[in-house]
């Protein structure tokens, strides 16, 4: 069974149509990417999982659950984190109040299990020595590192990262890389939404590349690197 099924959804923002029909799966330790150029709908595709732009027609399933049009902050309780491309964080709050104001307990488990400051202290180190340091004052590079840490107190079971390396230095993309491939060896399912091809070729397993909202190709890493007319059609700006 899919971790999460997401069935032709079509998604407006008023009287603006978004999305043509996406339906995409996530299987349990899965990445799966949605790739192109702005505005093809990646975001709203994100949004509309979350509950944020519940979509108008079609369906999204969460381990056989239906969800389509439950609360945000339901969906958040089930078991599914949004690291948005706008980050987000509290700039008033520090690193740690950033972290401890979105601690929710561990879906199932037992208590003391699930992700701590401590925890994500070790997979962002960084952060640790910033942990007084109040939100709005850090780097583009910490504020991606605290919303994802900031996510993970939340012990998903999957994760929607939107944008996670856009505007950053290309070291700072590089350490981020590493440490999303850290959560996927642990198991964590994600869907990535993301530009950045090389970020993407290295981190997941499906790849839906979007235009016009709606997919317009499927395929494995490998595919697509052996694929440059695809590449070039939908992905050069």
């Amino acid at each position: 069974m899919a971790l999460l099924e997401v069935d032709n959804i079509r998604t407006a923002y008023g009287l603006s149509k978004v999305l043509f029909g996406i339906s995409l799966t996530v299987e349990p330790g899965e990445v799966v990417a949605l790739v192109g150029r702005n505005g093809v709908g990646k975001t709203t595709t994100m949004r509309s999982i979350m509950g944020l732009a519940p979509p108008q027609q079609g369906s999204v399933r969460w381990m056989d659950r239906e969800i389509t049009r439950l609360p945000v902050y339901h969906v958040a309780k089930l078991g599914i984190g949004y690291v948005p491309e706008d980050r987000r964080i509290f700039p008033e709050l520090t690193v740690w109040e950033n972290l401890d104001i979105a601690r929710l307990p561990p879906i199932g488990g037992a208590k003391g299990d699930g992700w701590s400051e401590e925890q994500v202290f070790e997979l962002f180190p960084d952060l640790k020595d910033i942990q007084s340091r109040k939100g709005g004052v850090l780097s583009g590079g910490q504020q991606q590192m605290l919303t994802i840490a900031r996510s993970l107190m939340g012990n998903p079971k999957l994760l929607l990262l939107d944008e996670p390396s856009e505007g950053l230095a290309p070291i700072i993309v590089e350490t981020l890389r590493d440490r999303i491939h850290l959560l996927k060896t642990g198991g964590l399912s994600i869907i990535l939404a993301e530009q950045n091809l090389e970020f993407v070729l290295y981190l997941s397993d499906r790849i839906h590349i979007l235009e016009k909202g709606a997919i317009q190709y499927t395929g494995t890493p490998a595919d697509l690197r052996a694929n440059p007319d695809i590449q070039s059609k939908y992905l050069t700006l």
